[in-house]
C-alpha cells in the first residue's frame, strides 16, 4: 500500500520519507489537490508556524479537501505542526483559523521556569488502548515546539496520549482512522519507528497496552547528549571528520581525519546519541549551492539515522564562482530538504548583532529573522564561540562580567566573555550574554554554547560562561567544549541547568562512550534517554 505525503514545502520531510521507506512502504507527494481524494493514507509532517502552514494550505488549495479527507475518517497521521493544524486555532497565529476539526486553541507554554521551546525527549502518558502505542514501553520520544494543545471536556473523546512540561499537553490523538502526534516519530529512533508502523500497518486495539485512563501526567524531559562532527577537506579534498585543539585542527602538518562523517554518525545514533549535529569548517564557497558537499553528507546520514541532524557553518548569504546569489534563507531550506533539522548559525550571528545593538531595532531581513519566520525559532540554533577576557573590576568594561574562581594571569578576579568570529581569529565588542539575549530577541530558539579556552582540553566544561548564558535567556542552552569524562556531563547538568550537552573527541577516540556517560547520569538521578 502507498503513503501519500502532503508536504507544503516547509521544513525536513525527507526524514520522514526514509522512516516510512524503511519500513517497506512506498511514499508519493501530493502534486495537486486532488491527489489527497485518491490517498490510501494520507501523512502531514508539519514544521514552522501555524499562521504560515494554513495560509499555505488554503493558497495552495489544499485546505478543503483536506478537511474532506479527515470528515470520511480515512487514515490520516499529522505530526508535530499536523497536529496543531487540527484545533480551531493558536496563539501563536492570532486570527488565522485552524482545520476546526478538534475543539480547542493551541497554548503557548507560559511557565517562566521552563525553557520554550521544548526540544528534546519526554514520555507520553496513554490514555486509551490503541493499535497506535502498540508495544509502546514508556520510551521517550523526540518534541521539538512552542505550543501545545490543552486538554478540555470537548476535546476529550481525541485524547490518546499526554505529557508533562510545566503543566499536561495533548501528545497524541486519536478518533477511528484520523490520528496525531506531537512528537516527531522519524526522529524518535526505534520506539518512534515501532509506532510509525504501527500506523502504516494498522494495528488494531488488541495488542496495545493496558492503560489507566485516570493516571496523573508524570512525565520528565531528559537531558540530551549530543554527538558533533567537525567536518572539512582534508589536503586531498576528501571529507573528513576532525577535532581542532583550541579550534587547530592540524597535526604534524595534516588534518587530523577520524573517520567519515556518514559512517560516524551512524554509529553514534546506534551508541545512543540522542542528536547528530555537522559542522562544516570548510568555506565550499565556490560551489554552487545545489553541489554544496554538505547535502549529499546530510541526505545519506538521514537514510539510516533517526534522530535530529544540525548543520552549521556556512549558513549566511553568498555568491558562487557562477555569479549566482544565495541568501541565507536559500541556503537553510536546501539543507532542510537534504534531511536537516536545525541549522547552526555562527559568524554571520555575530554580524546582525552587531547591527541589532548599533539601531536599537530588527531589520526583519537578518538569517536568523527569515529563516525562524519561515521553518520557526525550533530550527535556528545559534553558536557562540567566546573567550575569557579578564579585567582587574567590573567597572573595567561595560561588558557582563563574573567574579571567577579561575584567576586571570595576573590574578585578575573578573572576566567576560568576547565574542569571536572566524574560527575564533577575531574578537568582537560582543560579550556571550549580550550575543545570546539578542539572537533569543530575534527568533532563535536554541544556543550552542562553546568556549574557545576550553575546547579541547578536557578539562571539563566552562561552568561559569554556561550558568552565567543559562541565567540570561529563556531558550535552551547546549554546553559545548571541554568534555573529558563522564563526570563533566553530570556536573554541567547539576551545576548550570544546561538543556543538553555536546562532545566530540572523546566520542570519535571512544575515550569515553556515549553509553557510559548516559548510566553515569542515571546512577545520579537526572533525566536521559
Amino acid at each position: 500500500m502507498q503513503v501519500t505525503l502532503l508536504d507544503y514545502g516547509a521544513g525536513n520531510v525527507r526524514s520522514v520519507r526514509n522512516a516510512i521507506a524503511s519500513l517497506g512502504f512506498s511514499v508519493t507527494d501530493v502534486q495537486q489537490p486532488e491527489d489527497i481524494a485518491h490517498a490510501d493514507i494520507l501523512v502531514f509532517p508539519g514544521v514552522g508556524s501555524f499562521g504560515a502552514a494554513m495560509t499555505r494550505l488554503r493558497q495552495e488549495g489544499y485546505a478543503e479537501p483536506l478537511l474532506r479527507y479527515l470528515h470520511e475518517d480515512r487514515p490520516f497521521l499529522g505530526i508535530c505542526l499536523g497536529l496543531q493544524t487540527l484545533f480551531e486555532g493558536s496563539e501563536e497565529s492570532p486570527g488565522v483559523a485552524g482545520l476546526g476539526l478538534i475543539p480547542g486553541v493551541i497554548r503557548r507554554f507560559d511557565d517562566r521556569r521552563l525553557a520554550v521551546p521544548q526540544i528534546g525527549w519526554n514520555d507520553i502518558v496513554p490514555r486509551k488502548p490503541s493499535g497506535l502505542l502498540a508495544g509502546y514501553q514508556g520510551e521517550k520520544l523526540y518534541f521539538v515546539h512552542s505550543f501545545r494543545a490543552v486538554g478540555t471536556e470537548a476535546n476529550r473523546p481525541w485524547i490518546l496520549a499526554e505529557t508533562l512540561y510545566g503543566e499536561p499537553f495533548i501528545s497524541v490523538v486519536e478518533r477511528g482512522n484520523v490520528a496525531a502526534c506531537q512528537f516527531h516519530p522519524e526522529k524518535s529512533g526505534k520506539a518512534g519507528l515501532r509506532l510509525l508502523a504501527n500506523f502504516l500497518a494498522r494495528r488494531q486495539a488488541e495488542g496495545a497496552l493496558s492503560v489507566r485512563g485516570d493516571a496523573p501526567v508524570r512525565t520528565t524531559l531528559a537531558k540530551r547528549i549530543i554527538a558533533c562532527l567537525d567536518v572539512r577537506a582534508n589536503d586531498a579534498g576528501d571529507l573528513v571528520v576532525t577535532k581542532g585543539d583550541q579550534y587547530d585542527v592540524r597535526e604534524k602538518g595534516e588534518v587530523r581525519n577520524l573517520g567519515k562523517p556518514v559512517d560516524l554518525a551512524r554509529r553514534y545514533y546506534e551508541e545512543g546519541a540522542d542528536e547528530i549535529s555537522f559542522l562544516n569548517i570548510t568555506g565550499f564557497r565556490d560551489f554552487p549551492l545545489q553541489d554544496q558537499p554538505m547535502l549529499e553528507v546530510l541526505r545519506r546520514t538521514s537514510e539510516n539515522v533517526f534522530v535530529p541532524l544540525t548543520i552549521g557553518g556556512g549558513i549566511r548569504s553568498f555568491t558562487d564562482k557562477r555569479g549566482r546569489f544565495s541568501t541565507a534563507l536559500d541556503v537553510a531550506a536546501e539543507y532542510f530538504r537534504s534531511g536537516a533539522d536545525k541549522v547552526s548559525i555562527g559568524s554571520d550571528a555575530v554580524a546582525v548583532v552587531e547591527e541589532y545593538l548599533r539601531t536599537g531595532r530588527p531589520t526583519g531581513e537578518s538569517s536568523i529573522e527569515q529563516i525562524s519566520r519561515v521553518y520557526g525559532n525550533q530550527a535556528v540554533v545559534i553558536s557562540i564561540d567566546p573567550r575569557r577576557v579578564y579585567v582587574s573590576s567590573p567597572n573595567a568594561t561595560r561588558h557582563q562580567v563574573i567574579e571567577s574562581a579561575i584567576p586571570g594571569p595576573d590574578g585578575e578576579r573578573y572576566c567576560w566573555y568576547q565574542c569571536t568570529v572566524r574560527g575564533g581569529r577575531e574578537g568582537r565588542d560582543v560579550d556571550a550574554v549580550e550575543l545570546a539575549r539578542a539572537c533569543e530577541a530575534l527568533g532563535a530558539g536554541e544556543i550552542l554554547l562553546n568556549c574557545i579556552d576550553r575546547d579541547g582540553t578536557n578539562s571539563g566544561f566552562d561552568l561559569e560562561l554556561i550558568a552565567q548564558v543559562k541565567e540570561a535567556v529563556s531558550i535552551p542552552v547546549i554546553a559545548s567544549s571541554g568534555a573529558g569524562r563522564v563526570e563533566h556531563f553530570s556536573e554541567v547538568f547539576e551545576r548550570t541547568g544546561a538543556d543538553a550537552a555536546l562532545a566530540a573527541g572523546i566520542f570519535h577516540r571512544r575515550e569515553v562512550p556515549i553509553a557510559a556517560v548516559k548510566e553515569h547520569l542515571r546512577q545520579r538521578g537526572i533525566p536521559v534517554r
